[in-house]
């Protein structure tokens, strides 16, 4: 019904586009004007082919989402296993999700190095510094964000957690830990350092998030409470079927 409907609706295009294109604005048939959003908008056509042909709105850029956090914050550590990584799972498609491994931390540069002074101490420390480690080298995050979400969700000490998680997803663990320990992994963490810092308003609490580079308090509680909901609305293109589920959780801090 909905394909004869679409049809029809060509047929009717075709005769006002006789009337009105030239050929130099639309000089396709109309079985191709749906081809991309050019062709569409030089046929007129874009809101028909953008409702009727298209699955997915192609012009529709993910949400970006990103997550100021430190490793061993209890509410960092609730608000990822319980939040931000399940809500990753079912709409992952629409979001470009940025991890920051740092939060309240504190540095201070010492000759060619970085120390690193966190507010649950050293192990949080390492902790930061493995996950951004994991972040630079594995690089996909449907890759390394399994891995952290495994360690985040752990009670065991980082190094023992990130031992137990690489073994259940595919990191390269020596390859992490020996970044952890060395100067690439501690420019990397400067570098973490570096994006927090660079936070306008300034962070005051963690975890602390952006919205497609913003942060309002509105923001921030619509992402605890729902954060499924929040970028299911800010989407502009067809949303997967996952932004109609009724979201069992609603987090509240």
């Amino acid at each position: 019904m909905a394909t004869n409907m679409f049809r029809s609706l060509f047929v009717c295009l075709c005769i006002f586009a006789n009337f009105y294109f030239s050929s130099a604005t639309c000089n396709l048939p109309p079985q191709f004007w749906c081809e991309n959003a050019e062709i569409a908008r030089k046929c007129s056509v874009y809101e028909q082919c953008k409702k009727q042909a298209w699955r997915v709105d192609e012009e529709a850029a993910p949400v970006n989402f990103a997550l100021y956090y430190e490793s061993l914050c209890p509410d960092c550590k609730d608000y990822i296993t319980t939040m931000v990584f399940p809500s990753f799972q079912k709409i992952g498609s629409i979001m470009n999700l940025t991890l920051v491994p740092y939060g309240n931390a504190q540095e201070k540069q010492v000759g060619h190095n970085w120390v690193f002074e966190c507010q649950h101490g050293e192990n949080e420390c390492l902790g930061n510094i493995i996950e951004t480690c994991a972040i630079a080298l594995v690089r996909k995050i449907e890759v390394y964000f399994p891995f952290i979400n495994c360690m985040e969700g752990s009670k065991l000490s980082p190094m023992s957690a990130a031992k137990q998680c690489a073994q259940q997803f595919p990191v390269p663990l020596d390859s992490i830990l020996n970044c952890s320990r060395s100067t690439v992994g501690n420019n990397l963490e400067h570098q973490m350092a570096l994006q927090t810092d660079a936070l306008q308003p300034p962070h005051e609490y963690v975890p602390w998030v952006t919205l497609n580079g913003v942060h309002t308090d509105a923001i921030q509680k619509a992402a605890e409470a729902d954060l499924v909901k929040l970028i299911c609305d800010t989407y502009q293109g067809t949303k997967p079927a996952a932004c109609n589920e009724k979201q069992l959780r609603h987090r509240k801090f």
